[in-house]
């Protein structure tokens, strides 16, 4: 900071020299002065340490505001005004001003933001609603014509729309998912036996049978976003099953005494240089391109609500063999962490 303070001085620095100089020149020159060479050393040392000190000076003094505004916390909200330094100067009078008109103003369209979001927020989950009744009014009228030969394949569309919809009504409450935090004791088994209840239409439509072993075991979770994450992540596997595949779920205990729920597919299974980009926000990969399914919105919605409740998510997986997917609920104790 110091040699920028100096860059930005450097012509009164060098209007001062030049001053000095002609002193000097003027000194040397003019027949009618005389002064001792010594004396004039003695002048121009002085006014050079003169100089030093004076620029020393000017620099503490001013660039204590610009330190201060440096070294300023963060702050919620307009608290930042009242963090801002004391002005020493006119001109950071003025910057005071400024940062405090332009913080307002900024405030104000921040607002207005946020209020168009939460808008289209009610907006979105208003229409999931409306949309979700005369889904529920086809899902009866299907139920009442099982004896249709195309029964099974109009309830496997519905699911699709219907789990569509659900998805897009969590994605509107995601921004409040803190304040719609529930924690209990839930079964394994009950959790995960919902979800294949929820798909078992497009199971059927694939002839994909399910396998549960070991699920008698209860984790601490949110029962409703669990659900959520798990259904992202069975309606991939469902999906990408062969017809006649399996998808397996089981539970292991990690070393670390997490209960670790596991579902593993015999899908085409996921390429190297694909897996580590699988969360991502829009990511396809290879077999989402083939298929020209995917939105590539089901995996990363699936982690960030695991991160958000406390679970770990990870996949494993090789090509032809299949994708494995791991859910390690969080211990009891380690809930204090996920609240804050």
């Amino acid at each position: 900071m110091f040699l920028r303070f100096l860059r930005d001085r450097m012509s009164w620095i060098f209007f001062i020299i030049f001053v000095l100089g002609a002193i000097d020149l003027l000194l040397w020159l003019d027949p009618g002065i005389d002064v001792a060479a010594s004396s004039i050393l003695y002048m121009n040392a002085l006014v050079i340490v003169s100089l030093v000190c004076f620029i020393l000076w000017r620099y503490f003094k001013e660039t204590a505001y610009v330190k201060e505004l440096a070294s300023m916390d963060e702050t919620n909200g307009m608290a930042w005004v009242e963090a801002l330094p004391d002005a020493g100067f006119k001109q950071e009078e003025i910057i005071n001003d400024l940062l405090i008109e332009k913080g307002m103003q900024f405030a104000g369209q921040l607002e207005e933001v946020r209020k168009n979001s939460m808008i289209q927020v009610d907006y979105t989950a208003a229409w999931v609603h409306e949309a979700k009744a005369p889904l529920t009014a086809m899902k009866l009228i299907i139920d009442s014509n099982r004896d249709m030969p195309a029964a099974s394949r109009i309830e496997a569309e519905w699911l699709r729309i219907y789990l569509l919809i659900d998805q897009q009504l969590y994605i509107s409450r995601l921004p409040t998912l803190e304040s719609d935090y529930a924690l209990e004791e839930v079964e394994l088994k009950e959790l995960v036996s919902a979800e294949i209840r929820e798909l078992m239409s497009w199971c059927l439509e694939k002839n994909v049978e399910v396998e549960m072993d070991g699920l008698e075991q209860s984790v601490i979770t949110d029962r409703k976003w669990s659900r959520f994450a798990l259904r992202q992540i069975l309606s991939n596997a469902v999906k990408y099953s062969p017809d006649s595949g399996t998808i397996a779920i089981s539970v292991r205990t990690a070393e670390s005494g997490h209960t670790v729920l596991i579902v593993k597919d015999q899908g085409p299974g996921i390429a190297p240089h694909d897996l580590p980009r699988i969360f991502d926000k829009g990511f396809t990969g290879s077999n989402g391109r083939i298929q020209n399914a995917a939105t590539g919105l089901g995996l990363y919605l699936a982690k960030m609500v695991a991160e958000k409740i406390g679970i770990q998510l990870n996949a494993k997986s090789e090509l032809a063999k299949g994708t494995t997917m791991e859910l390690a609920f969080s211990m009891e104790n380690e809930f204090d962490h996920i609240r804050k």
